[in-house]
């Protein structure tokens, strides 16, 4: 019996690492002798740094860098096994986790303090680079991290504009005279789940902004700050990133990467299952556990289960999710290569309940489904 554990973090409930353990311990206690193999996941999220160093006994770095408010935060990035390759979360510096719902404020939000951990690893000599760019409390197009990199932003006054993506609208010229020169010869893998472009209605402003406290007045002109900032960018550097794929991810932080860094635009899932060598594993499987909090139409595009059960079709390995909550049909998974789904929630349940009783829930259910699926081993 062989079986691969991928899931990817339940968003405010548990880490990917920490679902691996308490599946695991549930398998064990049923066959002791099954072979489990553990590969959290992550899908450009939070939880993708830790994902990609513990499947490269890689190590971390922690600085205290500028958060969303431009309050100080400990913010931690990752090596990989390598000893050359960096990872980059810019949810450690920049992202909702550092902010209460009151707090949430994408027109003043910066994402200064994820330029900052990309200097802190420059300057410790690396110039290979993956950034995991969601989970951001940020719309302020990387604004902040350029000028953390030495970008001057400045008004019609030759002032530096201020953080946010509601000083956007100032902006009248950038010169990259000060920016770091150390990244022209670097590299950058962008980890994104998203292909969204920066501006309009499928664009940075009016498909997250409201996540991140935005107002529909306020997504109106962050849009149009961000149409401003992109027509700047095309005006001095040629650049046209307006409807670039992606280039809406993270408040259009992937817009200044697709702008102003040497980059390559991949599919998170697929950088995480890369590095994990997940596909070396697959051939003994007999199956595979993934999932993520919530299981939707929404993880049909780019998230985790979808790009495990993609690789896992290619050796015929049978998947099955778990998720917080199903809310999708067992026709459409089945499309995808998805024997089955279940959600944690074993009666009626408030989120909070939910929430509090997750470790024992999913130790549950991974019981109730290892012993199902192979009944004919007791």
């Amino acid at each position: 019996m062989n079986i691969i554990l991928a899931p990817d973090s339940f968003k405010g409930s548990m880490s990917a690492t920490n679902i691996t353990k308490l599946m695991r311990s549930s398998i064990t206690s049923l066959y002791p002798n099954a072979i489990v193999q553990t590969l959290p996941m992550g899908d450009g999220g939070e939880g993708t740094m830790k994902a990609l160093i513990n499947a490269t006994n890689g190590q971390l770095f922690t600085e205290v860098v500028t958060g969303p408010l431009g309050e100080q935060v400990q913010a931690t990035y990752g090596v990989l096994g390598d000893g050359e390759t960096c990872v980059v979360e810019m949810a450690e510096a920049s992202g909702l986790k550092h902010l209460a719902e009151s707090q949430l404020n994408p027109l003043i939000t910066t994402t200064f303090g994820t330029g900052e951990l990309i200097l802190s690893a420059l300057n410790r000599g690396y110039q290979q680079f993956i950034l995991a760019i969601g989970g951001s409390a940020t719309n302020d197009a990387g604004a902040g991290m350029l000028q953390a990199l030495g970008a001057q932003l400045l008004d019609t006054q030759g002032n530096a504009i201020g953080f946010g993506g509601g000083a956007l609208a100032n902006l009248d010229t950038i010169n990259l005279s000060t920016f770091d020169s150390r990244i022209a010869n670097a590299s950058f893998i962008i980890a994104s789940d998203v292909n969204n472009p920066l501006v309009g209605a499928e664009g940075a402003s009016f498909v997250f902004g409201k996540q991140k406290g935005a107002s529909n007045t306020d997504l109106q002109h962050l849009d149009a700050n961000l149409l401003h900032f992109a027509n700047i960018i095309e005006s001095k550097l040629n650049v046209h990133i307006h409807d670039f794929p992606g280039a809406g991810a993270a408040g259009g932080l992937g817009g200044a990467f697709k702008a102003f860094f040497p980059c390559e635009f991949r599919n998170g899932i697929d950088v995480v299952i890369e590095y994990s060598k997940l596909t070396s594993y697959l051939a003994d499987a007999d199956l595979i556990l993934s999932g993520e909090g919530k299981i939707d139409y929404q993880s049909l595009y780019g998230k985790t289960p979808i790009g495990i059960a993609r690789c896992a079709q290619q050796f015929n390995v049978p998947v099955i999710l778990i998720g917080g909550t199903v809310d999708i049909t067992i026709e459409k998974l089945n499309e995808h290569g998805i024997l089955s789904a279940f959600s944690l929630v074993n009666g009626p349940k408030s989120l909070s309940d939910t929430l509090a009783n997750s470790e024992e829930l999913i130790q549950a259910i991974t019981k109730n489904i290892i012993s199902t699926f192979f009944h004919y081993k007791i």
